[in-house]
């Protein structure tokens, strides 16, 4: 696996961990400062992940397989 798509991958993961800390907040009784404040990291957090999950695959596609 190359250096880049294991990178990648690290970074996959933090973010995944970023965003379940904040679909607990989501999940937790209501407090509406921190659920606002929370559903829009969550959306960002997804966007990201979303991205690089883009990324990873079009690493996938073109580094030659091991």
């Amino acid at each position: 696996m190359s250096e880049r798509l294991e990178t990648l991958k690290q970074a996959r993961q933090r973010m995944i961990e970023d965003r379940d800390a904040h679909a607990k907040v989501l999940a937790a009784p209501f407090d509406r400062d921190k659920a606002e404040r929370a559903r829009s990291k969550f959306i960002e957090i997804q966007a990201l992940v979303d991205a690089l999950d883009r990324d990873i695959t079009g690493e996938d596609v073109i580094s030659p397989k091991s």
